[in-house]
């Protein structure tokens, strides 16, 4: 019989932002579908293509999916929220994944555009970073725009590097070593605006 995967747990943070704003950082629930979807018709058309990489108005019933439902073990999908109970918006996500018995994962974040420059997709990153660590991923790579230059500066600042990609010429892909940041938090001075 083969043993079950781990489940990747995360106790809900409170994060105080640069400018004093409070979010709540949990775990995706299956009842955030309708405050998901919503977040995602909030970003801009900008900020759908930075994330996405492609032109779309919201998830498609797939995405919905399995951005709701994690694979236990190789996921996690965080959502930065304001708000309680029926008031309770969803204003960024992040979230990284990996294949089986890999101990390299992927990362994405998205932040409504209400919310950037505030510093929320730094801790975000930090926050997964520390979560993959803590579950024994060694590695953390990431697609980036290359015309994102906010991310891709937020990145570098906590120690990826770019790395050789066969993706399209437009994308950059980042990697960090989490095992040399083990036990290093990010530079908490640097007030960097990011997305």
């Amino acid at each position: 019989m083969k043993e079950a995967e781990p489940t990747i747990e995360f106790a809900p943070v409170v994060l105080t932002l640069q400018r004093g704003q409070r979010v709540t950082v949990r775990a995706i629930r299956p009842d955030d579908r309708e405050r998901l979807q919503s977040a995602v018709r909030a970003l801009s058309e900008e900020s759908r293509y930075l994330r996405f990489m492609g032109v779309l108005r919201e998830l498609s019933p797939q995405l919905l999916e399995l951005a709701l439902h994690p694979r236990v073990g190789r996921e996690l999908q965080l959502a930065a929220v304001v708000g309680e109970g029926a008031e309770e918006t969803i204003v960024a996500g992040a979230r990284y994944s990996s294949e089986a018995g890999s101990t390299d994962c992927e990362f994405a974040i998205a932040v409504t555009d209400e919310w950037h420059g505030f510093g929320l997709a730094r801790r975000l990153l930090e926050l997964l970073m520390q979560s993959a660590s803590r579950h024994g991923f060694a590695r953390m790579e990431g697609y980036i725009l290359a015309s994102n230059t906010r991310m891709l500066g937020l990145a570098r600042r906590l120690g990826f590097v770019a790395v050789e990609s066969s993706e399209d010429p437009a994308v950059r892909k980042v990697r960090c070593d989490l095992t040399r940041r083990a036990g290093r938090s990010g530079e908490s001075g640097d007030r960097s605006v990011a997305r």
